[in-house]
Order: structure tokens, then sequence, then C-alpha cells
């Protein structure tokens, strides 16, 4: 069944069987025989079948979801048996929100891929919350641990972040001398999906909470920190995506004397978040230990 499970993973990705053949090195016809033996064994229909087009019946949408878990593991177990020694090969995707993969990701897998030519990377930079089991993600870094009990995650770094404008927007507005000073400013926003939004500080003698507001918002910070640039408003990010800017003068860290935090308690950590497998892709390892190599032993931005 194993091998018919691919062929239909095949068909359903490709939409056609004829496609799906050309792939797969097969004949059409050996591959519609193929899927009919699948749904005689299974006793089920997976596709509506017209001159048109191929749809999943409810019944193949479930199967589908299975089928490529049943194959990933199978993947797994096969890579687990084969010789340790042997040269690392195989895909590898992964997903990492926009600005941070941008940043500190994409310039770290030229020289992993130097090290393990055999491995080919797929890498998307999105801000949505990926469903790693049902869009086939090897592994996702995102902020914060998750909360499905059926991932693993592993801590990259801290998110520390600091407020800052430019100095353009600082010369033409009030000073910010207090936290509260923040409620008369143009705040560029994180959007977190709350009618309200605070930006939360201390220092070693109060904590403030802050109503911040703004005719910017974003649920990556690229956007937010070309605004900045721009002078266009305040803004709260992580030091990774600031610290260059500071440092040539283009930014300028407000209330310096005080810690910032997106959250009341923090603005989290950053981990690397992955699938647990009784037969886990040793690439995923092999990528994970080399982040945490590099992040640990060389200042990421």
């Amino acid at each position: 069944m194993l091998k018919l499970t691919r062929i239909f993973i095949k068909v359903v990705e490709f939409g056609s069987f004829s496609k799906a053949a050309k792939v797969l090195n097969m004949a059409p016809s050996s591959v519609t025989r193929c899927i009919d033996k699948l749904e005689s064994e299974l006793g089920i229909t997976l596709l509506k079948r017209s001159t048109r087009q191929l749809l999943l019946t409810d019944k193949g949408t479930i199967f589908l979801n299975g089928s490529n878990k049943l194959v990933a593991d199978s993947d797994y177990l096969l890579m687990s048996l084969s010789n340790q020694n042997m040269e690392p090969e195989g895909s590898l995707r992964i997903s990492t929100f926009e600005s941070f993969g941008r940043l500190n990701i994409c310039p770290l897998i030229p020289e992993f891929l130097a090290r393990y030519p055999k491995i080919n990377i797929e890498i998307e930079l999105d801000n949505k919350m990926v469903d790693l089991g049902g869009e086939n993600i090897d592994l996702a870094i995102r902020i914060g641990i998750p909360e499905d009990s059926s991932l693993k995650s592993r801590k990259l770094l801290s998110n520390h972040t600091c407020i800052c404008a430019s100095p353009g927007y600082l010369s033409k507005h009030d000073n910010i001398e207090q936290p509260q000073d923040l409620s008369s400013h143009n705040c560029l926003l994180l959007n977190q999906q709350r009618q309200r939004t605070y930006w939360y500080l201390n220092n070693s003698q109060r904590n403030a909470k802050v109503h911040v507001s703004g005719n910017l918002k974003s649920k990556g910070g690229t956007p937010l920190l070309e605004a900045a640039l721009q002078g266009l408003g305040v803004v709260q990010l992580a030091n990774w995506m600031v610290t260059d800017f500071v440092k040539r003068g283009d930014l300028v860290v407000c209330l310096k004397d005080w810690d910032s935090f997106l959250n009341e308690s923090s603005s989290g950590n950053v981990y690397v978040i992955y699938k647990h497998s009784p037969y886990p892709n040793p690439n995923i390892r092999l990528f994970i230990d080399y982040l945490i190599d590099k992040t640990h032993n060389q200042k990421i931005k």
C-alpha cells in the first residue's frame, strides 16, 4: 500500500494522472490502475474524476493528511536504518517568520549547503503560524513555545527589544523622556489582533504599561522598520533588527534606562519547532545543531 500511497500523493500534488505519470516515469494508465487498486483496498472513493479536473472526496482529504505522515515516517525509518557514515542527503522544508529569516537564517544557509551538498532546502519566509503536519514543514522558527504538545522545541536566542525612532522624527516631535510620553507619538505597531495595544517597560524602580497607537500595523517587522527609518514614527523591535541601524545613526534608541517588552512578561524567546516522530529526519537535527552553534558562537544581529 505504501507504493500506491506515494502515487496517490503525486496525483493530488499535480492534479492530473498524466502529469503525475510523467514525474513518476509511468504510463498514465498504470497510474490510474494504481489509484483504482488503492481505492479498492481501502474500500473508499478518494477522487472525484471528470474530464476537466480531479477533486478529493471528504474521505480522500482525510486519507491525504494521514498519508503524508505515513510516507514521512516511512522515509525517516529508512534513513535511520541506513549507514550512519553516509553523507547526509534528502530534503528539508523550513518556515521562519519573515524578518528574522531574512536577516539571520538566509545568510547561514549557503554555508550549511556547502557542508552538505546532497541536502535540498526549501525555505518559506512567512509570518503566519504554519501547521507543520498539514503543510509538510520539517521545522519552523517562531517566537514562543507552541501550545501543541505534539511539537518539540529548542531555544535559539532571547528576543530582547528596544524602542527607537529616526533622528528626523525626533527632531520634529516632543521629547520621549518617560514611558507615558509614548502615548502622544505615532507608534508603529506589530499587529497582535487586539483592540488596544500596550507597550510594557520597567527599570529598577517601577513598571510601566503604556497604551500606544499609530497609523501603521504589520504582522512582520520589516514594514515597521522601513517606516521608522523614513521618519514615520516610533517603533519597538527586536535588537537583532535594529542594532546595525542604531550603530550607523539611522535610528536613535529612546528611553535607554528602561527595558521594553511587547508583552507583559517579556518579548518572548526565539525557538526552533519541529514535529515529534519516532523516526526523526536526521537532517532536522543536523540543521538545528548548526543553527545553535552559529547563534551561540557568533553574535547574531
